[in-house]
């Protein structure tokens, strides 16, 4: 939309002021709180300006992002209703609720309204965004791909469609590729955009690590907390890098600095799980503890932190009928390759091993490559006395030379030992 278009201009114009004005004074803005500012300008100049509390609502979604904090999606809404009031259904205004109920894991609400905007502007290219990025979420493969592909048709070569391009390569098992697409996107970053500099950095970061490549993962790493100190997604695969490497006190510090900055129920779950194998036991019941508490209170909201409540009771609790009540929930929502892992191991650990099989194979079907899917599918085969399958899921996850892959080491020597049929 144009106009749109010319408003976004102008609160990228007032943010290049603001960074001048804050490199004068000594104080940094992140480039959402440049926005913000700029917007918010553009409210006291006009508050029946519609598309001000439009761009408002975009700029405190992306600080959602750079903080991690959900109340900034709350504000947006706030700033959305008021650009309801004064001009009712709006477009541009439907279009970020979109962006805010995503940004809120209302996944199958957003791809409602995705579905609405989409008849009514069949050629919008960040529709077709959302739509891949709602039907990622809830485990609609080939409805994402349709979508990134129209994205790709519309406008190949922009950030957020070759970005959504390279996370379905990375679901589909071509890491290379998502690389390759990720890197482009870094290339073209404005070099003013800190937050989306280091976001595709970790995204980087988070693909060599999944192939085992810790070295150029850490330092991706580095460059981006260098770009957006303190950046919690870089903070947290970071720690997995440290993990990787069995440098576990360093991985703790990590994930407590980022657990700080970002107290969500998901990051105190690694951060217990790292207590966990650097040996601080007593350290590691608390905080599992407090995880599993804090869990159980979001366990029923859209936002919540069920795949890890699952993996805690499955593989630390020792309660598999709770993980498999969590992975049942979670399932009813959405049916995406991480869902329905989460799913298959509860089912293993309650022996429905038939059934755990039938999820992992629908999971590796999609063509993901992750150390633990594959460790989970060669422990489920195992049960099921097919020890070829089970050997061929387990080196692929030793293969991938991750944090993950160790256990399915431990399988495959176990698997080898004299008496036991290959």
């Amino acid at each position: 939309m144009k106009i749109l278009a010319a408003i976004f201009a102008v609160v990228l114009s007032a943010s290049a002021a603001f960074t001048q004005n804050s490199t004068a004074t000594g104080t940094k803005l992140t480039p959402a709180e440049q926005s913000i500012a700029a917007a918010n300008r553009l409210i006291e100049k006009n508050p029946k300006d519609y598309e001000a509390y439009n761009a408002l609502a975009l700029a405190l979604s992306r600080r959602a992002r750079e903080t991690s904090d959900p109340n900034f999606y709350v504000q947006g809404e706030a700033a959305l209703q008021k650009s309801f009031e004064i001009a009712p259904e709006n477009f541009d205004g439907k279009r970020i609720q979109v962006w805010l109920l995503l940004g809120k894991h209302e996944f199958a609400a957003a791809l409602e309204e995705a579905k609405k905007l989409n008849k009514k502007m069949p050629d919008d290219v960040m529709v077709y965004g959302f739509l891949t990025d709602a039907n990622v979420e809830l485990g609609n493969y080939v409805d994402a791909e349709s979508a990134a592909n129209w994205m790709l048709k519309l406008r190949p070569a922009t950030q957020p469609a070759v970005t959504r391009a390279a996370y379905l390569r990375e679901l589909f098992g071509d890491t290379d590729g998502a690389l390759e697409l990720m890197s482009m996107a870094f290339q073209s970053n404005p070099p003013s955009q800190v937050e989306d500099g280091a976001w595709l950095l970790t995204q980087m970061a988070h693909l060599n690590l999944a192939v085992g490549n810790a070295d150029i993962a850490e330092k991706q790493l580095q460059q981006a907390l260098a770009m957006f100190p303190g950046y919690h997604y870089a903070l947290g695969n970071l720690a997995k890098v440290r993990i990787q490497q069995k440098r576990y006190p360093e991985a703790v510090e990590l994930l407590k600095q980022r657990y700080e900055a970002a107290p969500h129920a998901e990051n105190l779950y690694e951060l217990a799980v790292a207590l966990q194998l650097a040996g601080r036991t007593d350290d590691a019941r608390k905080a599992f503890g407090e995880f599993e508490q804090k869990s159980l209170k979001e366990t029923d909201r859209a936002d919540n932190s069920n795949h890890e409540l699952t993996f805690y009771y499955a593989d630390y609790r020792n309660s598999p009928d709770k993980a498999l009540q969590v992975a049942k929930r979670e399932v009813a929502r959405r049916h995406d390759v991480h869902t329905l892992d989460s799913y298959a191991w509860a089912l293993y650990k309650n022996y429905q091993y038939s059934e755990a099989y039938n999820q992992i194979k629908a999971v590796l079907s999609v063509g993901i490559r992750d150390a633990n899917i594959f460790r989970h599918a060669g422990e489920i085969a195992l049960k099921l006395g097919d020890n070829a399958a089970a050997e061929r899921y387990l080196q692929q996850a030793a293969q991938l030379n991750t944090a993950g892959s160790d256990q399915a080491r431990l399988t495959l020597t176990r698997l080898h030992l004299p008496g036991n049929a290959r």
